[in-house]
């Protein structure tokens, strides 16, 4: 897995963001994303970040590398009209990374420990959950039931929307096989699910985010296996 380094210009155009965020956002997993440090009200949340400080800045100067060789071994499947050309998308990434690496020294209590699909964070803590490049985009490493079982993580603990991006494989960009299936399986629990349109073009066919929706009523049993209806949170605030 790579800790990869993504602006807070690229998470907006990823999640078609509005200037200003009504409320409290959990990036999840951030990795060495500069969204927390570019912006208020952000928490971040990464298993690295379990990691020593050094090891950590290790791991975010090797993904700058290891993306670039992923994206030239499908070079086809890019493309660069959002960026405008590799130079100015490789300084937006190392300003990204750089920009996370003093945010996290100056304010490590924005960089929460975690892994999906058990976060360390109380139920309805966030307003927004935001996932990029996790979910759908490592399919061939973890099943349907592993993406259940996160995006019903991430719908517990924010008050009212997920968003997800992108909803391909990493490299290849070819479609996740069991999206619709489990877009349905949520919606029977509950959760209901619709995809968007987002500004932001790179990997070729990654034009859509997941949004699902959040709920009231959870059960203290583990939801990770429940089917039954819930009743659905009303909503505040606009994220459009």
């Amino acid at each position: 897995m790579l800790v990869t380094s993504r602006s807070a210009a690229e998470y907006r155009a990823m999640f078609a963001l509005p200037p200003e965020l009504p409320g409290t956002v959990l990036d999840c997993c951030a990795g060495g994303a500069s969204f927390a440090a570019e912006t208020a009200g952000v928490v971040a949340v990464d298993p690295t970040y379990a990691r020593g400080r050094a090891e950590l800045a290790d791991g975010v100067r090797t993904g700058l590398v290891d993306g670039d060789r992923m994206i030239a071994a499908h070079a086809d499947r890019f493309d660069w009209s959002w960026y405008g050309d590799r130079a100015a998308r490789a300084s937006m990434r190392t300003a990204a990374a750089a920009a996370f690496l003093a945010d996290l020294a100056d304010r490590p209590g924005r960089y929460v420990a975690g892994a999906l699909p058990h976060l360390p964070l109380a139920t309805g803590s966030v307003d927004l959950a935001l996932c990029s490049h996790l979910l759908f985009t490592w399919a061939d490493r973890f099943d349907e039931h592993w993406h259940r079982a996160a995006l019903v993580e991430l719908a517990r603990v924010a008050r009212q929307e997920v968003r997800v991006y992108p909803l391909v494989l990493q490299g290849s960009g070819e479609p996740v096989p069991f999206l619709d299936a489990l877009r349905a399986d949520l919606d029977a629990a509950g959760l209901p699910s619709e995809l968007r349109p987002v500004p932001y073009r790179f990997q070729r066919g990654a034009e859509e985010m997941l949004v699902v929706g959040t709920v009231d009523g959870w059960p203290t049993s583990d939801v990770r296996s429940s089917r039954e209806p819930t009743t659905r949170r009303s909503r505040s605030g606009s994220w459009t």
